[in-house]
């Protein structure tokens, strides 16, 4: 038995197979962008271990087709494992053990990346400072206790618990927060302008006088969902403070009272916090001469960081990001109207793993052609001998 999991393991019609459902998945994932969009096309075929039906509810799923992540660490095993039971030390053959390991470590450190790497956006206008980046794909409900001066307690509730737990009882918080309804993808529109018959979701704060309405996901690469909610307030020391809505397309936070607190409640995107902070100083946008193309852009920002005494300026601009504490900072946009600049910040643990590997199957290969190149040549000259 445990020679045909071997066998099994380390064939190569599993890597065949492999190769060939990873084609299908591409194939059936870029279709699947018309209709979902690049984002959530990635997470639902590429970034997950099975691709489930049906894609939405909160109901039975099946899985009806292997995930980006499982083909990826199935190929992995597969061609560490063929390697190790065909492994054999012969100098002739350093070349395919070096090719090999640059193949292992490139495929480990592509799903490395998938599974760890985290990809946020920091908007700068010129002289803000901040100490966070933002995820545009990832919503999160804030519920910000302002009672202190000095000090603001945050309590973040991701929005993928709004969307599966109707109620959340966090202990920090001195209420409960009943999800009444919520929507991935929405239009706010004052009452007076949403026709006969439209109801508000909500009898507190703005969302009193505001129709909601559902809207189809956005598929655009330059569009994004506008997620909505109706929560209510239940103090846990009993009574309803109304129900409030919360969207992403408020513009305040809204404020009331609980157990002697302050207390503000927005919907917004992810914020992913930094020991450090960035300024900007300048933005620079360059255009070709008489046209509107972008010549070049960049960003001059300085880099506070008390906890290792740093305080220096950098410039940011293309093909020449920031590096620190694990992260990098590229210039990736900027404001239509040049008010402000969009930075990329990514934090990629294994960054490195794709340069390693290209050195290695790159070195793997001079050595292998090398050794056929010698004994080739010895033969020639042993023929005109």
């Amino acid at each position: 038995m445990l020679r045909k999991i071997v066998n099994l393991i380390t064939s190569l019609k599993l890597t065949i197979i492999c190769l060939a459902a990873g084609m299908a998945l591409i194939f059936a994932g870029t279709l699947a962008q018309v209709h979902l969009g690049i984002h959530e096309a990635q997470q639902r075929y590429f970034q997950s271990f099975f691709v489930w039906w049906p894609p939405e509810g909160r109901g039975f799923k099946i899985p009806i087709f292997p995930g980006g992540h499982l083909i990826g660490a199935v190929l992995l095993i597969n061609l560490i494992a063929a390697h190790a039971k065909r492994f054999r030390w012969t100098w002739r053959k350093l070349g395919i053990h070096l090719t090999h390991a640059g193949l292992i470590i490139m495929l480990a450190g592509g799903l490395f990346t998938d599974l760890f790497a985290v990809e946020s956006h920091m908007r700068l206008a010129r002289g803000d400072t901040k100490n966070y980046s933002e995820d545009m794909g990832r919503t999160e409900l804030a519920v910000i206790d302002t009672s202190d001066n000095d000090l603001d307690q945050v309590t973040a509730i991701p929005d993928t618990v709004l969307r599966h737990n109707r109620e959340i009882d966090h202990s920090s918080l001195p209420f409960r927060i009943v999800v009444r309804n919520f929507y991935q993808n929405s239009r706010l529109k004052m009452l007076s302008e949403a026709g006969e018959g439209a109801r508000p979701i909500a009898n507190q704060g703005p969302g009193a006088t505001i129709a909601v309405e559902p809207a189809p996901r956005a598929t655009g690469a330059d569009e994004r969902d506008v997620p909505s909610a109706a929560i209510e307030i239940l103090p846990k020391d009993g009574g309803s403070l109304g129900t409030w809505l919360v969207s992403d397309g408020l513009g305040a936070p809204q404020t009331f009272s609980c157990g002697g607190r302050t207390w503000m409640i927005t919907l917004r995107p992810a914020r992913y916090y930094k020991p450090y902070s960035v300024t900007l100083q300048k933005f620079t946008h360059e255009k070709y001469a008489g046209t509107e193309i972008p010549k070049n852009f960049s960003s001059k920002v300085t880099l506070m960081d008390s906890e290792r005494s740093v305080n220096r300026d950098v410039l940011i601009y293309m093909n020449h990001p920031l590096r620190y504490r694990g992260e990098t900072f590229y210039q990736a946009g900027f404001q239509p109207d040049d008010s402000a600049t969009i930075l990329q910040v990514v934090h990629n643990p294994s960054f490195i793993a794709p340069y390693v590997a290209c050195v290695i199957v790159a070195a793997g290969l001079l050595v292998q052609f090398g050794f056929h190149l010698v004994g080739f040549s010895r033969q020639r000259r042993s023929a005109i001998a």
